[in-house]
């Protein structure tokens, strides 16, 4: 087996799997019949769970294992790829070749400390980045798809200010809210973590991909879920346990009553993290969410202090915040800018990530309406900017 690499673990070759402990963990999570559940009580009962591929027919029985669980066990003893979960962990390793995924399993030293501890916490990890990040404290921030120009602006200037402050990032990579936060982060010249809910060849939603891309280079994203695996609805609340379980508390910037970003919070509250609300317009149907989390005992958020405040406990701010002798953090430049004139950064700094009319766009800029629709079409090409009913705005 290849050595680790930024992705994390290095998949393995055919012909190491059955004698690499990284595959028998994968095998683990391709048995037939052995549900979540059971395999958190068989963690408690064997916590060098790999061992339990090498026992014979009557001790699995004893141990409760169904008869399919029991056969699969044996077709992997006896090195049988015609079985479906023997030929299951040789395809997901292949994919992962195929494609640069790493595999980190429950017992590599980068698998998050922090994420061990939650109910039903997933054996392995798919990884594209730097897994080195998933040691770092961290803040998940979520919100609602269909976000607010305010709620988007909300969403990239915590992030950035809290990337700033040393906390890591962390969010679903989704439309409105979620993208808004990993773009804050990175536009900040910090790291973001994006946990998505289907295999990391297929990134969701398709907006996104650039951003994606951004995020692998220099952050981290991570899937429970093997290359191939398309984005389902029922992935989603599986992702988001851990989000709220990789995070020491959840940032709610805009929710509805019946938002998913309530589930995450819930989830959150479960694993003993901090939930916070940014309040809203008491007529915004994407506020109460949030005023029903805040009345439930969610700490009212205004500032980035506020957060810090609550995380006292155990976060610790740098040694200075003095801008002469603070550290400089590393920034990684604006790379979807590059080459472009002065004209065409303006415009496109003067948009965000919900549609802008071109009147909006002439007065902040101060440009000609001939001059901006010249810039606006330059940075559609480029790929930066997309038009959509009411004007124009970012691609992420």
């Amino acid at each position: 087996m290849a050595g680790p690499g930024r992705s994390g673990l290095a998949v393995f070759k055919d012909d190491a799997v059955f004698s690499c402990s990284s595959a028998q963990w994968l095998f683990l999570t391709c048995l037939p019949n052995l549900g979540r559940a059971r395999r958190r009580e068989l963690l408690t009962e064997l916590p060098d769970l790999p061992r339990l591929l090498s026992m014979n027919a009557a001790t699995l029985r004893a141990m409760g294992m169904t008869a399919d669980a029991i056969t699969a066990i044996q077709a992997w003893q006896q090195q049988d790829d015609a079985h479906p979960a023997v030929r299951e962990v040789l395809t997901i390793s292949r994919d992962c070749r195929k494609h640069g995924i790493g595999i980190l399993t429950w017992q590599d030293t980068h698998y998050p400390e922090q994420l061990r501890h939650i109910h039903d916490a997933p054996l392995v990890l798919y990884t594209l980045g730097d897994t080195e990040l998933l040691a770092r404290d961290q803040i998940g921030i979520i919100g609602s798809r269909k976000a607010t120009p305010a709620g988007l602006d909300h969403a990239r200037r915590f992030a950035a200010e809290l990337s700033s402050r040393e906390l890591l990032v962390t969010s679903g990579l989704a439309l409105g809210v979620d993208g808004a936060a990993h773009a804050g982060a990175l536009d900040a010249g910090f790291p973001t973590i994006a946990v998505i809910g289907c295999g990391l060849d297929r990134i969701y939603p398709h907006q996104h991909r650039r951003l994606g891309g951004r995020v692998i280079t220099h952050g981290l994203i991570i899937s429970e879920y093997p290359p191939g695996t398309p984005a389902r609805a029922a992935h989603f609340p599986q992702r988001n346990r851990i989000i709220s379980g990789l995070s020491r508390g959840v940032l709610v910037v805009e929710a509805g009553l019946r938002s998913g970003s309530l589930i995450t919070a819930r989830m959150a509250l479960e694993q003993g993290r901090e939930v916070f609300a940014i309040p809203g317009s008491v007529h915004s149907p994407v506020a109460r969410g949030c005023h029903h989390l805040i009345k439930q005992g969610a700490r009212l958020v205004e500032t980035v202090d506020d957060i810090l405040e609550e995380l006292g406990a155990w976060w610790s701010p740098p040694l200075t915040t003095d801008s002469a002798s603070a550290p400089e953090p590393k920034r990684q430049g604006n790379e979807p800018l590059a080459g472009l004139d002065s004209r065409e950064i303006a415009v496109f700094e003067a948009l965000g990530y919900d549609p802008q009319s071109t009147d909006a766009l002439s007065s902040a800029t101060g440009l000609p309406a001939d001059q901006l629709m010249q810039s606006l079409l330059l940075l559609e090409l480029q790929g930066l900017v997309s038009s959509a009913p009411g004007g124009f705005q970012k691609i992420a």
